[in-house]
């Protein structure tokens, strides 16, 4: 199993090369399915979703853009199954995984990740540990009608992204020394140039920019 773990995407240089390597060909000969539906519950300005879309295109990927709340799975799974990468965006990541579980993807995703690369980008990187509420998670005051605690389960630690983005005011140093003392596992915390490449169950941080790591 592969995956690609960022805080807002195909960024830089240092991280396309990383992708093209693990799906074994070029940008420009690959297929990528963008999963925008953690989006879909936040209100105003969305430029920063057209942004990291155009990013992947910018890389030279052909973009598919596939949301799983609003298609049935008949009609979202072939176009799953036809991409190399399944890019899963940014936004609220309770509403996310909520679809995982609605949709059936949560259980069909061990299978397709057997040859595809799974690619995370804030709220679809922060689903891929064991838990997705915690007290490091919570440091982005995310709201949800439903309580949501388990994530997909697919590493052994917590990713935090958007580390000293002026966006993001608590995700800073000083707060993320405090929450992760509260959990056992590992916690990553990202900037918008790192990412995580996990293959194989082997974690190396790629990164043009900052990172911590604690635990």
């Amino acid at each position: 199993m592969k995956l690609l773990l960022t805080s807002a995407g195909l960024t830089n240089k240092s991280i396309i090369m990383v992708l093209e390597n693990m799906v074994g060909k070029s940008a420009n000969r690959s297929k990528l399915a963008f999963v925008p539906t953690a989006a879909n519950i936040e209100p105003g300005d969305k430029s920063w979703l057209i942004e990291d879309m155009q990013n992947c295109v910018s890389a030279g990927f052909e973009l598919d853009i596939v949301d799983i709340s609003a298609l049935p799975q008949k009609h979202w799974l072939p176009r799953l199954d036809s991409a190399d990468v399944l890019l899963f965006g940014g936004g609220n990541t309770f509403h996310l995984m909520h679809w995982f579980m609605k949709s059936g993807l949560q259980n069909l995703l061990p299978d397709l990740l057997q040859t595809r690369i799974y690619v995370g980008i804030s709220a679809g990187s922060c689903i891929t540990g064991s838990t997705i509420y915690n007290s490091v998670q919570n440091l982005f005051r995310e709201k949800y009608d439903l309580e949501i605690k388990e994530g997909l389960g697919l590493v052994n630690f917590q990713t935090i992204p958007h580390l000293n983005s002026p966006h993001f005011d608590r995700i800073k140093e000083t707060n993320l020394d405090v929450a992760s003392k509260e959990i056992s596992e590992q916690v990553y915390a990202l900037d918008d140039n790192s990412a995580i490449m996990v293959k194989d169950h082997q974690v190396e941080v790629i990164s043009e920019g900052n990172w911590l790591k604690y635990n």
